[in-house]
């Protein structure tokens, strides 16, 4: 079973027991999170989209660590203007992994007709 779930703006395909890093979450280390955007669901086989998500489906994860990812330099130049800039930046992160997909809204029901006023004077 997998789902594909966005999580601070990116979307992730997950399953049980995967250690995810993503953009840096405001929970504590080692508090729960709950994550209700879930787009698609596969359940051996069987799945299910959302439009544009699943109603009622969530995907639960524990934080494991704050950290920093890799330096990325970043370095302008403009050839014989003696122009040259260098600047770095290390991106925020947060290593959850996940402990389970609940997938109690996946059953697609028809969306319910609207009845029509016939209201006749």
């Amino acid at each position: 079973m997998y789902a594909i779930v966005e999580i601070a703006g990116q979307q992730f395909k997950v399953s049980k027991d995967l250690k995810v890093y993503v953009h840096r979450l405001a929970s504590e280390e080692g508090s729960k999170v709950s994550f209700d955007k879930v787009l698609l669901l596969d359940d051996n086989g069987n799945v299910t989209l959302g439009a544009p998500a699943i109603e009622g489906a969530s995907v639960e994860a524990k934080v494991l660590q704050h950290l920093k990812g890799d330096k990325v330099i970043v370095f302008k130049k403009k050839r014989r203007k003696g122009y040259k800039k260098k600047n770095g930046h290390r991106q925020s992160l947060t290593q959850i992994v996940i402990e389970g997909i609940n997938a109690s809204g996946a059953k697609k029901k028809a969306a319910p007709k609207k009845a029509e006023a016939t209201t006749e004077e």
